[in-house]
């Protein structure tokens, strides 16, 4: 049965979409899964990333909005066998007016029903949501099983998550299953700040936190523009830091 994962984190800058890229690919790559990655974000950041970005196609604004639209009509193959995606563009800022307007029928758990035309199709969904929480981030959260919060270290690591916890707990009326597994460091460097702010996040609050952080290093830049995920692109700590948080989640569960 395939398993939803949600990536997200109420602030930006937190190398949300990189994280949902290298977790999908790293499920693939050292796994063997089939993953069907969703970018969920107005921006299309993952879209672009695997050169998938357009207006032409159908796009998960389509999906949302379009009652007869079948889901294998959105999906996309990337370069990669055995990771498709679900693109977006700046249409999901129209479906997430036209969804609240749409009274005529359910709003929260249209993704979850798309998904479910799948049959089993792939063994992880990886959601990239957007900072926000609107119509799109709420049909996301209600088809999800785990949600995965990166993080960076600083004084406003976690700003939005008592907001975003909220929410979760709100979803629970159309989803039971939702579990918040826990925050996830990334950016991280060997300096006393974020030593001692790791030290300090992993005491001072009740938020499960992954014992694997995710390092920073220019490598993550670099795969921006040549569309690669780090563990197809050249040798790199995060690269390895992402195999390692995908090994402790798949414990975990």
């Amino acid at each position: 049965m395939m398993k939803t994962i949600s990536i997200i984190n109420l602030k930006g800058g937190v190398a949300k979409t990189i994280s949902a890229i290298n977790i999908a690919y790293t499920l693939v790559k050292v796994r063997g899964k089939k993953v069907l990655l969703i970018d969920n974000d107005k921006q299309g950041n993952t879209s672009k990333f695997f050169n998938l970005h357009n207006y032409e196609d159908k796009s998960l604004a389509d999906l949302l909005t379009d009652r007869d639209c079948n889901i294998h009509s959105v999906i996309k193959r990337t370069a990669y066998e055995g990771l498709d995606i679900i693109p977006a563009n700046m249409n999901l800022l129209q479906a997430n007016k036209e969804i609240l307007l749409d009274v005529a029928r359910p709003q929260q758990t249209r993704l979850r029903k798309a998904l479910s035309q799948l049959n089993d199709e792939y063994d992880y969904c990886i959601i990239d949501n957007a900072p926000d929480i609107n119509m799109t981030v709420i049909n996301a959260l209600v088809a999800t099983d785990d949600v995965l919060v990166p993080i960076k270290v600083d004084k406003f690591a976690f700003d939005g998550l008592e907001q975003l916890l909220d929410q979760i707990a709100n979803v629970q009326e159309f989803n039971e299953k939702i579990v918040f597994k826990g925050c996830f460091i990334t950016m991280y460097q060997r300096n006393g700040v974020n030593v001692q702010g790791n030290e300090y996040l992993a005491s001072s609050t009740d938020y499960p936190l992954f014992h694997t952080v995710v390092r920073k290093t220019v490598k993550v830049d670099e795969t921006t523009f040549v569309g690669r995920p780090l563990l197809d692109y050249k040798k790199s700590t995060a690269g390895q830091d992402y195999e390692k948080l995908v090994k402790e989640y798949l414990e975990m569960c």
